[in-house]
């Protein structure tokens, strides 16, 4: 039933796709020669002309989206993603109207008019996407349209499986049981029940109207893998599995082929990327750049500030670990007495640390002590975003301590992080200051360090942990 309506579904979206592409197109040449603010005296080509584009250009449009994986089910896919896919395949579209347009010496054809179609039509087909999305969450949370899913194997994959699905009704999902060979039936976790022993599967298969069969076994069974898919592919119901071993394997792994050979990496880092990188490193010359400019008269009096009230430098430099293990001088405003390098390794600044100077207190609640650094970022020690970093002796200390604490310095130490602006900083849980940072590092773009940046104006500069 639910493949049905999914074929049913997809036909339907884009007939809506199409319409609204086509709407689009139409608003964009009444604005452009009819609107209030056109040029009237503009537009050579008649409005025949124009509109015969459409013959071309809607369709030409779908197929992008269903290049750019628009169709693809709804039910647990980011709509972040599906925005990015909506930008993406415009801009190629925008982009084949632009050449078509050169290469066919059409040239009144208004590019004016490309540019507000462009802009509208990535607008619209958000706003429909979203009133998609609101009224099949609607529905599903009636318990309409939902999908029905036996689970082959009791794990923590499957305990996980189940909190996500119990969490997000919006999703449709209801899980109809588990099989499981070690787990007694009857046993429930959640709500779902152990209907039995995974050799009941031959019985239940022809019995059940199944949508989907997923295959959470612990690692200690996967010996009968095969054997499973097997016999869950013979029945037709659509079969899926999901992995235990997420605490060694990222949330977003990605898979290399060699010659038929698939190979999983164990770390899917998006700033590995040249391009990526590049586009990042950018950013962070042109954001110190202005930075330092923009900030020059309040660095100045700080500096003045710091260097009347209490004796010592004004820049206080410290190593700390930054890409690829390196080390570096990070610098900042100094806001303690100066103290010796032994004292300094001792430890970390605690609350109401007597070390702390009256005006270094107040450096650091707004973390204005650490606007030096832009110039780490401008000499490529540090970028603007990314994961804070640490003095040598805690690296050491904690890649001992915590799972998966060296793979933040794959990537430049950030200013500003992704765990800092939810809290982590100072006298906090490393540990979940790690899971942050990893979360930053495996879902790094360009618009993640945007939010991040404008997160950092109301929650980085001011936080009850920084001692």
């Amino acid at each position: 039933m639910i493949k049905d309506n999914q074929k049913y579904f997809n036909r339907l979206h884009l007939v809506v796709d199409a319409i609204v592409i086509a709407c689009s197109y139409m608003l964009a040449w009444y604005l452009k020669f009819e609107g209030p603010f056109a040029n009237k005296a503009e537009g050579a080509l008649t409005m025949g002309f124009y509109f015969q584009a459409m013959y071309f250009i809607v369709p030409g449009f779908v197929i992008l989206y269903y290049a750019f994986r628009l169709y693809t089910p709804k039910r647990a896919t980011r709509f972040e993603a599906e925005i990015s896919n909506i930008f993406k395949a415009n801009t190629t579209g925008l982009i084949a109207i632009m050449v078509v347009i050169y290469s066919f010496k059409i040239e009144n054809f208004s590019r004016g008019l490309v540019a507000i179609f462009y802009a509208l039509n990535i607008v619209l087909t958000i706003l429909m996407r979203v009133l998609i999305r609101w009224i099949l969450q609607f529905f599903r949370r009636k318990g309409y349209n939902l999908k029905h899913i036996l689970l082959i194997g009791y794990s923590r994959a499957a305990e996980e499986y189940i909190n996500r699905i119990n969490g997000n009704p919006q999703w449709g999902y209801a899980v109809r049981g588990i099989l499981d060979d070690r787990v007694p039936a009857g046993t429930v976790y959640r709500g779902v029940k152990v209907l039995g022993t995974i050799a009941n599967l031959d019985y239940i298969l022809p019995l059940s109207s199944l949508d989907e069969i997923a295959i959470t076994l612990s690692l200690s069974d996967y010996g009968r893998l095969a054997e499973i898919v097997n016999a869950c592919e013979k029945s037709g119901v659509h079969t899926k599995f999901i992995p235990d071993y997420n605490e060694v394997i990222p949330n977003r792994p990605y898979t290399e082929d060699i010659n038929g050979l698939p190979v999983i990496n164990i770390r899917y880092v998006p700033l590995t990327n040249t391009l990526s990188a590049f586009a990042k490193r950018l950013m962070d010359i042109i954001g110190s750049l202005c930075g330092l400019i923009v900030l020059s008269p309040v660095l100045l009096i700080v500096a003045i500030l710091v260097k009347v009230t209490s004796k010592g430098p004004i820049i206080y430099k410290q190593e700390r670990v930054g890409l690829h293990k390196k080390n570096f001088w990070m610098y900042k405003f100094r806001t303690m007495k100066v103290q010796t390098e032994t004292a300094e390794k001792q430890c970390w600044t605690t609350k109401d640390d007597p070390r702390v100077t009256k005006i270094g207190k107040f450096l650091r609640k707004t973390s204005i002590d650490e606007f030096p650094q832009l110039w780490n970022i401008l000499r490529g020690d540090m970028s603007i975003v990314g994961p804070r970093p640490e003095r040598p002796q805690f690296v050491e200390k904690f890649r001992e301590e915590i799972p998966r604490y060296m793979i933040k310095h794959q990537v430049r130490p950030g200013l500003t992080g992704w765990a800092q602006i939810n809290g982590y900083r100072g006298d906090t849980s490393i540990r979940r200051r790690i899971d942050y940072d990893l979360y930053y590092i495996e879902n790094w773009s360009m618009g993640f360090d945007f939010k991040i940046m404008f997160l950092t104006i109301f929650k980085g500069f001011v936080n009850e942990n920084a001692y």
